[in-house]
């Protein structure tokens, strides 16, 4: 009779990779910091079946109504908690009220459709709002990459629910065509999958590379591949598809003009969205919006200009009778002009992702 197999060994190691995983640990964290600005989760299902994950600010949930509720659309790059951290304490100081949503496919939020247009994100984020028990009638909405599109599709089909906008570093303005013409480092949808879910080490190292104006200098593998397999290895199939979705077929002449009063915020070294489609969406909103360019900063400015970039959020909505100029920053116009006579098609690694 044959010896019976050895136990599976599967199961403890993947305990013992929990706990010793420096990755869980900084996700724990920033969980810890939402519950101790006074933030409570909540799950929203949706009709379809989707359920959308999403922090509620504490004046939302003694039933009291905020002053002025802010909804924070995270981007590509990892869950609500990730990105919007380091802002809640500012934001509440301020007398904001931060709805955090997990937007569709990633955190805790999901949906058995097979829509992947950032169209049904909106559709899905202003649902769970409406739904609320407390939910505001009107609130200022911020989306940073990814969460800028949704965002900007949110404003333009519920004009009646988004106040005004603040755009960070949201390539809305993105053509099909830039990828063939140059624009980015990337010749296809594909290959920018391939770094924007990144499965191996060196894949993330260099969109690290690309993201950062100043990326770290050492990025120990270990730590890279327990990142990876953390936050990069679910929904990967329907992360790709939302990819394809957002860029294929894209052209200008098809985005709609919203009409809400609408500050966009860019890097001055992004390598992700280049600093031209910042100024596209200028000339595409028109005196309906402002630019502000912030210096020394790639497409990660949460991450390397979070003060800078609360800031400019908080001036922004604090007044909503008033456009915004922050009069440390030079204006869009000298901007352009500053750009106009230089190529906009780079070189090798230099190039900006997408």
């Amino acid at each position: 009779m044959p010896a019976p197999p050895p136990p599976s060994t599967a199961v403890p190691r993947r305990r013992w990779q929990n706990r010793l995983s420096p990755t869980l640990v900084r996700d724990r964290c920033y969980t810890r910091s939402f519950q101790a600005a006074g933030l409570r989760p909540a799950a929203v299902p949706l009709p379809d079946g989707a359920v959308v994950h999403i922090w509620l600010p504490p004046t939302a949930a003694t039933g009291a109504t905020p002053l002025h509720p802010v909804l924070l659309l995270h981007g590509f790059g990892a869950s609500a908690t990730w990105q919007w951290a380091p802002f809640l304490r500012p934001l509440l100081a301020a007398g904001l009220a931060p709805y955090v949503p997990d937007l569709v496919f990633f955190g805790a939020s999901a949906s058995p459709s097979a829509d992947r247009s950032p169209a049904y994100q909106a559709n899905c984020i202003a649902a769970a709002m409406a739904a609320l028990p407390s939910a505001p009638q009107r609130y200022a909405v911020i989306g940073v990459s990814y969460g800028g599109f949704v965002a900007y599709h949110l404003a333009h089909a519920f004009p009646a629910a988004v106040e005004r906008l603040v755009l960070v570093a949201a390539g809305v303005c993105l053509e099909e065509a830039d990828l063939a013409a140059g624009l980015f480092a990337v010749e296809d949808i594909a290959e920018a999958a391939s770094l924007l879910l990144p499965q191996r080490p060196e894949d993330l190292r260099r969109l690290v590379g690309l993201t950062f104006c100043r990326p770290p200098r050492f990025m120990p593998s270990c730590f890279i591949r327990d990142y990876i397999r953390v936050m990069c290895t679910e929904n990967v199939k329907e992360k790709t598809e939302l990819l394809y979705a957002l860029i294929n077929g894209r052209k200008l002449s098809d985005l709609p003009k919203i009409s809400q009063q609408t500050l966009i915020i860019w890097g001055e070294q992004d390598r992700v969205f280049p600093l031209e489609l910042g100024l596209r969406l200028k000339r595409h909103l028109g005196d309906t919006s402002e630019l502000i360019v912030v210096k020394n900063a790639g497409h990660a400015i949460n991450r390397e200009k979070p003060a800078e970039l609360c800031r400019h959020i908080m001036n922004y909505i604090a007044d909503p009778s008033v456009k915004y100029r922050d009069d440390r920053k030079g204006s869009w116009k000298n901007v352009i002009k500053r750009f106009a006579g230089s190529s906009l098609r780079k070189v090798d690694s230099s190039r900006p992702l997408l």
